[in-house]
């Protein structure tokens, strides 16, 4: 394999950083201000070693070969063609003193450990290494089983049991998988109780499984976007997986390609000491919570795909005086059903048909129960390029203190994605309701379009909140993205759902 096919076939995830612009976002165990970009400009993933010319003995130029990372020597990134180091966690959440077992294949087989972090403020350096595994013995484990688009590694092998200490804090977790030679990869969980807290922090793991293209090799790989086809070309969504399986590993280094925006909003609700629980969008479809228990549930990140049950968990929760926060846009579009693996574990496939074949439609609008029921707005359309977030209403309580006048703009905070108010739909059940800010942006067609942020009061008392953008989590932690008017606003909107003014 060359590196310039490594390249191309990365570019799956490319496809999906468009969408959007923030990505992953810097992780503290490879800090620096390293930015990368490929030849047509767009930046490139982090994981993604970016290429240059190399030149031969004779000084002409040669083969294309991977840019060094940093001048000294220091960790390099698994990718899905080598699989230097891959793995997956066999559950998405663990309670304190349960086990999580990892399967992991290490190419070639050698030695590796598993350093254990949990995300964090941690004076700025946004996560701790909480422990770290004996030395393992690596193995080649056998290749990925595909069945209609659908990629599986359920058969690996057992690689490592964590017995989560009862002491341990709940929290977002991230396993960092290293070879002996040098080789990095991720493995994402979280560890949630059942103990009381102000707010239910749910991590959007469905939604980050639907965009997960591993092993984006140009041949296997496939999500509910893109699959390859026999010369390695990526393929869109008309021939993309309609299930997808949880028993792989992610794609590239190992981590969401939406995480980012998850782990900005925990570092900074941390460093301020909101008193968070944690589960993942699986537990809310299985049961395993009572949303009803929390002041208010956060959707911090892209929460695109949503099951029924999970729907229903949350309307409840509302009309019980649950309030709601949706810090991203795009949310709660498709319907999914989560069915068992082959050895019959629950909730390890994802099955979402879009608009294939005949069935029912799985869009929430195309049944007649649209997403701004609950939302009070709901996607509009993509946003090619930053636009500033224009603020309405500057006089509402959530502008106190920000500083924000009427029409005052906040440059960059409509991306990615965003969400409006749709007067043909019918709104959800109210005392009051206001518009935050209202956006004007161009989208890829160069129709003149716009975004609007909103509040709503339910006859419960419970209030929801959207975003409306993909910008806004990032605008609280994120190096080079933070804004104090953001940050202000966040801050009046959690203090009166935990009671705090």
């Amino acid at each position: 394999m060359t590196s310039e096919h490594i390249r191309r076939w990365e570019s799956g995830a490319l496809a999906h950083a468009v969408t959007d612009p923030f990505g992953l976002g810097p992780v503290p165990w490879l800090r620096g201000s390293e930015t990368y970009f490929d030849d047509t400009g767009h930046v490139v993933p982090w994981y993604v070693d970016p290429i240059q010319p190399a030149t031969t003995r004779s000084g002409r130029p040669g083969a294309r070969v991977p840019a060094p990372r940093s001048a000294g020597p220091g960790p390099r990134s698994a990718d899905d063609v080598g699989r230097q180091i891959k793995g997956f966690a066999s559950t998405g959440a663990v309670a304190p003193g349960e086990a999580i077992d990892f399967h992991i294949t290490v190419d070639p087989p050698q030695e590796f450990s598993v350093d254990i972090y949990r995300i964090g403020h941690y004076a700025g350096h946004g996560a701790a290494k909480i422990t770290t595994s004996p030395r393992l013995s690596g193995i080649v484990q056998s290749a990925p089983l595909a069945a209609d688009r659908t990629v599986s590694c359920h058969h690996w092998w057992l690689s490592w049991r964590l017995q989560v200490p009862a002491e341990w804090r709940v929290g977002a977790y991230v396993a960092v998988l290293t070879t002996a030679d040098g080789y990095r990869s991720h493995i994402p969980f979280t560890v949630r109780d059942d103990e009381p807290a102000d707010l239910l922090l749910l991590l959007p793991d469905i939604t980050w499984q639907a965009y997960n293209l591993y092993p984006e090799d140009g041949r296997t790989g496939a999500s509910l976007y893109h699959a390859w086809d026999e010369k390695g070309s990526l393929l869109g969504e008309a021939d993309a997986a309609t299930t997808v399986s949880f028993d792989r590993p992610y794609a590239g280094a190992g981590l969401p390609l939406h995480v980012g925006h998850a782990y900005d909003f925990i570092r900074w609700a941390e460093r301020y000491g909101y008193d968070l629980a944690y589960a993942d969008a699986r537990d809310l479809h299985a049961g395993r919570i009572d949303p009803t228990r929390y002041r208010g549930l956060v959707f911090p990140g892209h929460d695109e795909y949503w099951s029924a049950p999970m729907r229903r968990a949350v309307e409840e929760a509302r009309d019980r005086g649950t309030s709601l926060v949706f810090l991203s846009a795009n949310t709660m579009y498709w319907q999914v059903e989560l069915s068992p693996s082959a050895s019959g574990v629950p909730d390890r496939l994802l099955t979402c048909r879009k608009r294939k074949g005949p069935g029912k439609p799985v869009l929430w609008r195309e049944i007649d129960r649209p997403e701004q029921q609950v939302i009070g707005i709901q996607y509009a359309g993509r946003v090619p390029e930053p636009h500033p977030l224009i603020v309405r209403n500057a006089g509402h309580w959530l502008w106190d203190a920000t500083g924000a006048r009427e029409g005052d703009e906040i440059a960059g905070l409509v991306a990615g994605e965003a969400d409006r108010y749709f007067p043909r739909t019918a709104l959800p059940e109210h005392e009051e309701r206001v518009l935050l800010a209202h956006s004007p942006y161009t989208d890829g067609e160069g129709v003149r379009r716009h975004q609007e942020t909103s509040l709503y009061r339910a006859p419960s008392g419970a209030w929801v909140f959207a975003s409306g953008t993909f910008a806004w989590s990032p605008a609280l932690d994120r190096p080079g993205h933070v804004d104090a008017r953001v940050q202000r606003a966040t801050a009046n909107l959690l203090d009166r759902i935990c009671k705090r003014d």
